[in-house]
């Protein structure tokens, strides 16, 4: 029987990598994933959650699902609306009215 033989030659540089596509395709998902991020939080208007201030955000004011967002001394509080009537001991702290044009006036007691 004859013996085969098997040449094998090295890559050189005018050889082209098989692996090399593999690293550009991981480059740009990274980058992908950065700028999806980026437009969640552009389109979240959530920058303020970045910075130093303090500030108070409602979401979905008046529905079933609203949620008061509070950032106070660097932490974040997040409050969620129930949909039952508020039950417990309290006394009455004020009333408020609706004027003509929408716009409710506060008076305390």
């Amino acid at each position: 029987m004859k013996q085969r033989k098997f040449s094998r030659r090295k890559f050189t540089d005018n050889d082209a990598d098989p692996l090399a596509g593999m690293a550009n395709l991981f480059d740009l998902a990274m980058i992908f994933a950065v700028a999806l991020m980026v437009a969640m939080v552009v389109h979240f208007k959530l920058p303020e959650l970045f910075s130093q201030e303090e500030f108070t955000m409602v979401k979905n004011p008046g529905k079933e699902n609203m949620e008061i967002i509070v950032k106070k001394d660097g932490k974040i509080t997040r409050y969620k609306a129930t949909a039952g009537k508020g039950e417990g001991q309290g006394k009455r702290v004020g009333v408020a009215y609706e004027l003509e044009d929408g716009q409710i006036i506060y008076v305390p007691e």
